[in-house]
């Protein structure tokens, strides 16, 4: 094995797949791009890594929702786009032809071409390492979309896209919640 740089590490662990998430804070609606996510329980509790550097934190700290919403690998060139500019000066919606759905829960917004969409209300914020937990109250999924494949952000700029589905249930079955 080669070594390599120890501040890299991170480009091996990068979670994924890469979200939208999209905050209102009374008066507007904003996305922001996130590839720090994670699974934290069955519950559905959810964790990803924000703070002031974004536009949107600001939102998501004062109403504690927001939506956590799924794009394919269709999308990239959106989801980047969202990435690379702010919610300060930037109408997101407008700017990448994105259409915002009223969910039935939260007053943030889905994203109607994104695969799919979660709901979320924020139950804890550790500001110490910018982690926001999120409880998830609503989800929706689009089957009749062709394109199913998630992205993946490696953090150099380049991105994965999923590939093939390994299907081993059997075996996993003594570990799976009820029902999945």
């Amino acid at each position: 094995m080669k070594e390599m740089q120890i501040d890299k590490a991170f480009t091996l662990l990068e979670p994924g797949p890469v979200v939208l998430v999209t905050t209102c804070d009374g008066k507007k609606n904003n996305i922001m791009m996130i590839s720090w996510t994670m699974v934290v329980d069955f519950t559905p509790r959810f964790a990803i890594t924000t703070g002031p550097w974004n536009h949107s934190f600001s939102a998501l700290k004062k109403t504690r929702q927001c939506v956590i919403a799924i794009p394919t690998v269709d999308l990239i060139d959106k989801v980047v786009g969202v990435g690379t500019c702010s919610g300060a000066d930037t109408d997101k919606f407008e700017k990448f032809s994105l259409t915002a759905v009223k969910g039935k829960i939260v007053k943030a917004p889905l994203i109607s071409e994104c695969l799919a969409n979660i709901e979320c209300r924020v139950i804890d914020i550790v500001l110490k390492h910018n982690i926001i937990v999120l409880e998830g109250v609503a989800a929706y999924v689009d089957d009749r979309r062709k394109e199913k494949r998630t992205l993946h952000a490696v953090g150099d700029g380049t991105f994965i896209a999923d590939g093939r589905r390994i299907i081993r249930r059997k075996m996993m079955q003594s570990k799976l919640p009820a029902g999945v």
